[in-house]
């Protein structure tokens, strides 16, 4: 049997106006008075959105004496149910149905497309029902009340089995309306709650990565400082920054995610109709990668739904971040949409500050090289050739033999001494762009760059065939790591001696051919309590390629220093993300 009730119009909007509402009904509901004040009070505490509803379910129970209570919160399409809260369900009950209901069938689609009060004796018995999945608690009785915030509708109130029997009667229906009207007002002061703090935290999130990419530190931290705050604000199970690749498409070139993952290198080919669109300028926004036709084969196995924002600035698109959570997951709201492209917007303005800023610092060594190239030339060169021809003069005048040998072997030491500096005079003004693109030399190009800072120049070895058997992916981590390593060195370690050897004869615990790259020093060491991103970074690029990292002690003779150990398969393979 159904009885479906008229809805009362929305005229509460308080306390005080509510208890005028109630004004002429029956003794009973008139005795019921306080109790419903008391809920109402209690439903109108707090600010947080999931306990408000929480503490909705909960009060309508009590309220109407029933055994359970939900509130279905319909999506922003208006279509289903984008979350489910439940009130006298336990956590067994609960797992052994399943999957919480998405409102597109059954009686509660029936109520998200036709948003009224109604009462059921039995619910089983009516045509909209489409039964229960197994596990589920019997149930018959039924109320369903709509709950509308700013006149619109929010979800629907359902309370199910009565206690005693009894089927829901008209006062507990009026009772739960007037309930649900001061249920609309708590949550949308909720929503407004949740919505100023979603975008304070969006706020200081852009504020991080702006702080982290203009600091001067490495550029591939300051990029995984753009993955972290996005998954972190996002509330996806992963954060990706993609920059354009050399062959075309996009590389994936940071990731955080929870658990170690080979994705670092990964190219998105450009004709993925995602790569295009973002190359384009225009965000992707999809429901579930799995069946998204637009999406990568990488992509699919793992995510669900998921953003994919442009970095632009200016109308320069500079990469992309990619937000995606995992299969099941909630979708994303319009708010998280909009906060998320915003952000995206705002790194991408860091992005092209920090590469401007790193611009002007390369033109300043550019230049600083230049005029060391120039006083090498016109000053010390010029007075090793006077010195060269005074010691040869002095050499016709002498009678002693060995005088006059003693003096040649000098004059000829600076001639090669001259030699030596117009060959670093060549190099300065070359700079190490004009340099070949090898392993080995982009080794030694870091190594020379530390010199100038660390006040030495670090000994060298290599062992094996490391320019032809090292891959790309392994050897652009490598110089990172190197960077790293010598970084750490000249700042922390305040080392006057360090060994850079690079061996791509090793064998990995896999049994994999292996590089590694060891970094040791006769610094300080690494101090308790002293910050470590530098090494956990170190760590991330290894694991990310199959490999790993850590330390160990260094050059000194009491064991003194720190050696940090880095290695990689030679050739990692690419699996899917």
């Amino acid at each position: 049997m159904t009885a479906d009730v008229p809805d009362v119009p929305d005229p509460l909007e308080s306390a005080t106006r509510a208890t005028r509402g109630l004004q002429g009904l029956s003794t009973e509901l008139t005795a019921r008075v306080p109790q419903l004040l008391e809920a109402m009070r209690s439903v109108g505490t707090g600010l947080e959105l999931h306990s408000t509803l929480d503490r909705i379910c909960e009060t309508a129970a009590e309220l109407a004496d029933a055994r359970y209570a939900a509130i279905g919160v319909v999506d922003e399409e208006g279509e289903g149910l984008s979350d489910f809260v439940t009130h006298g369900v336990d956590e067994a009950t609960a797992r052994r149905v399943g999957r919480r209901p998405d409102g597109h069938a059954g009686l509660l689609g029936a109520l998200i497309r036709e948003p009224r009060t109604i009462r059921l004796t039995d619910l089983t018995a009516d045509p909209r029902a489409a039964g229960f999945p197994a596990g589920h608690p019997p149930m018959r009785t039924f109320l369903g009340v709509p709950i509308r915030v700013q006149g619109e509708i929010f979800g629907n109130l359902y309370l199910a089995e009565k206690r005693g029997g009894e089927p829901f009667n008209d006062d507990d229906a009026h009772m739960i309306r007037v309930l649900a009207t001061e249920a609309g007002i708590a949550i949308g002061n909720a929503r407004l709650y949740e919505a100023a703090r979603q975008r304070e935290r969006w706020i200081d999130g852009s504020v991080a990565v702006t702080t982290a990419l203009l600091s001067g530190g490495d550029a591939d931290d300051a990029l995984t400082v753009v993955a972290e705050q996005a998954r972190r604000l996002a509330d996806a199970d992963a954060g990706i920054v993609l920059l354009p690749a050399e062959e075309g498409g996009l590389e994936i070139v940071a990731v955080s995610a929870p658990r170690p993952t080979r994705a670092l290198g990964v190219v998105l080919p450009p004709e993925s109709a995602v790569v295009e669109e973002l190359l384009a300028g225009e965000p992707v926004f999809v429901a579930d990668a799995s069946t998204d036709p637009r999406m990568v084969s990488g992509l699919t196995s793992v995510y669900g739904p998921g953003m994919f924002l442009p970095l632009q600035s200016g109308g320069r698109v500079l990469g992309a971040l990619a937000t995606p959570r995992a299969r099941g997951a909630r979708p994303f709201t319009e708010t998280e949409r909009t906060l998320a492209t915003q952000f995206a917007s705002q790194a991408a303005l860091a992005l092209m500050m920090a590469d401007a800023q790193r611009d002007r610092e390369r033109l300043a060594v550019y230049e600083d090289r230049d005029r060391i190239a120039r006083d090498l030339h016109d000053l010390v060169i010029q007075r090793l050739f006077a010195t060269g021809m005074m010691l040869e003069s002095a050499q016709r005048k002498s009678v002693v033999p060995a005088v006059r040998e003693g003096v040649g072997k000098a004059v000829d030491e600076l001639d090669v001494t001259i030699q030596e500096i117009r060959t670093a005079i060549f190099a300065l003004q070359q700079g190490p762009a004009e340099a070949p693109s090898g392993l080995r030399t982009r080794v030694l190009r870091e190594i020379n760059m530390a010199a100038v800072p660390l006040g030495f120049t670090p000994a060298h070895r290599f062992v094996g065939p490391v320019d032809s058997a090292v891959g790309e992916l392994t050897g652009k981590n490598l110089i990172a790591a190197l960077r790293e390593a010598l970084s750490n060195a000249f700042r922390h370690a305040g080392a006057g001696r360090i060994e850079v050897v690079v061996d791509a004869t090793v064998t990995l615990p896999d049994g994999s051919a292996g590089v590694r790259l060891s970094v040791a020093d006769d610094g300080i060491g690494i101090p308790r309590g002293g910050r470590r991103s530098g090494l956990r970074n170190l760590a991330r690029r290894a694991e990310s390629l199959g490999g790993a990292s850590w330390c160990g002690p260094g050059l000194r003779e009491d064991g003194g220093g720190t050696t940090v150990v880095w290695e990689a398969p030679l050739q990692p393979r690419r699996p899917p993300l």
